[in-house]
């Protein structure tokens, strides 16, 4: 895996971001918004840098607004990848943030969501993310996913999920490129019976849903052009 588009362009962190709050859920720190009554959740998994990044919460924000109760854990306990700390290379925090571990965290979150009187829950992960979204639906703990410019998500997973899955990936990604994007594609379209969308985003990079420049329209649009296919496929496959 190409370490460094995992880790490049680092987003300003800010805590106070979004206009939801932090409380705790299923014991992580997560920030939540939208209606505490509705009964269907997204779940967004975050990228190395951690539920503080402020475009990520403002996404949170945009999954509320469309009825949904948002939730973004801390996965990382306080511990986001920092790529300012040089005697914490990214292998050495990757050890202390396995993948596995971020799984088996995020099932107390799901059985935290079903106890409030959520009956519908979606993941959508973002690269590190995307990986504990799809076991998540391997395992089928939630009713859809979606994978947004995924890392370590490997043909094997996809070859196991068998619920609602979207792809977003993006042309310019050493993580997981396009021709890794079309074999997931082509083995969702050998499975009719589960419903998918694969899509590649020209001129995109990894990383490019949230750690887009607010400042350059046209990552602004290609942002948002992916937040719309992730919200529509949450809207039509989580009842």
């Amino acid at each position: 895996m190409s370490v460094h588009q995992c880790t490049e362009n680092p987003p300003d962190l800010d805590p106070t971001s979004g206009s939801g709050h932090v409380e705790k859920l299923g014991n992580l720190d997560t920030y939540v918004c939208g209606s505490t009554h509705s009964k269907l959740a997204v779940l967004l998994v975050p990228h190395v840098f951690g539920y503080e990044t402020p475009n990520l919460r403002k996404l949170a924000d945009k999954v509320a607004e469309a009825g949904f109760y948002a939730v973004v854990p801390d996965f990382f306990h306080g511990d986001p990848y920092n790529p300012e700390n040089q005697d914490r290379p990214f292998p050495i925090w990757m050890k202390d943030h396995e993948l596995e571990k971020g799984f088996e965290e995020s099932k107390p979150i799901v059985e935290a969501l079903k106890n409030k009187g959520i009956t519908s829950i979606g993941a959508a992960g973002f690269c590190w993310g995307a990986k504990v979204a799809v076991e998540l639906a391997k395992e089928k703990l939630v009713d859809a996913t979606v994978l947004l410019h995924p890392a370590r998500v490997t043909v094997d997973d996809i070859k196991e999920v068998n619920l609602p899955i979207a792809v977003l990936g993006a042309e310019i990604d050493q993580v997981s490129p396009p021709e890794l994007v079309r074999q997931f594609e082509d083995i969702l379209a050998s499975k009719p019976q589960v419903k998918s969308f694969v899509k590649i985003f020209p001129r995109c990079k990894h990383g490019w849903t949230v750690r887009y420049n607010e400042n350059d329209p046209s990552e602004v649009e290609a942002a948002m052009e992916a937040h719309k296919d992730m919200l529509a496929w949450l809207i039509d496959y989580l009842k």
